[in-house]
């Protein structure tokens, strides 16, 4: 598989139609099968570097989902990190802010669930749900929405010393979102899955859209890229994702650290 990251990233300073991009798209997958033999060949790889990672100390990995409802962002984290250990990887779902967050200033939260050194951190949602739902549901004034997205670019620039930054926008359309939602009424197994809200939320697609757009044309930068990722496909979604961190760990390029004593001056009876 050829490097997905040319083909799905948003190059900074760009402008990004979100209509112009195929929800269906599988990019240089061939079908179903090999991008699935990928997959488990790249979450392996994932766990092997995920360790060095941990083992080294020296930086940590942040990923940040963010989607429509439905796009499959748990799905995303299940299939990615199916072979990765549970020590060193954190997932933090971020949902309505409670009191005390909302006493302090919006990143108050995010701050505190970034990843430490060693590690990788999984946000489903993040810092953009106040540029994204703040906006289209109009919960903070104009004025202070705009001022947000130059404070989340400080923000992901501060961390990038010690902690590499990657943005998956899942991008589904409107009729995959429908059928999804469908299937979380008609199957019994799926009804915990469906929330009445998400049919508010889509009844607001455009605006939803037009919110992203402005999140990734305006947030995708040198050392926090976006990239908007085809989700209709859940097999081709999965696959992308998962070469792309795959990718990054590569160039993190972690190692195991020098013991500071001679394993060679020591038995086990």
């Amino acid at each position: 598989m050829s490097d997905p990251r040319h083909q799905f990233v948003v190059e900074p300073g760009t402008k990004v139609d979100l209509s112009s991009i195929d929800p269906r798209d599988t990019g240089h997958l061939r079908d179903k099968d090999s991008a699935r033999a990928q997959l488990e060949k790249d979450a392996a790889a994932i766990d092997e570097l995920q360790e060095r990672l941990f083992a080294e100390r020296q930086h940590a990995l942040l990923i940040i989902l963010q989607g429509m409802d439905t796009s499959g962002k748990d799905g995303t984290v299940r299939a990615v990190f199916q072979a990765t250990s549970p020590v060193g990887v954190t997932v933090t779902a971020f949902s309505r802010p409670t009191e005390a967050e909302l006493a302090h200033d919006f990143l108050w939260r995010v701050h505190k669930a970034c990843p430490p050194r060693g590690t990788i951190g999984i946000f489903n949602r993040s810092q953009y749900e106040d540029v994204l739902v703040g906006r289209v549901r109009k919960l903070a004034p104009a004025k202070v929405i705009e001022h947000r997205y130059n404070q989340i670019n400080a923000f992901e620039d501060l961390i990038a010393s010690s902690t590499k930054v990657l943005k998956f926008m899942l991008h589904i359309s409107k009729e995959e979102q429908g059928e999804r939602l469908r299937a979380r009424l008609e199957e019994p197994q799926k009804h915990w899955k469906f929330d009445p809200g998400d049919l508010a939320d889509r009844s607001m697609w455009s605006d939803y859209m037009q919110a992203y757009e402005q999140v990734l044309s305006r947030c995708s930068t040198e050392v926090a890229p976006w990239y908007v990722i085809p989700s209709d496909r859940k097999w081709a979604r999965n696959a992308i994702v998962a070469s792309i961190v795959r990718r990054t760990l590569e160039d993190m390029d972690p190692q195991y650290p020098e013991p500071r004593w001679d394993p060679r001056q020591f038995e086990v009876d």
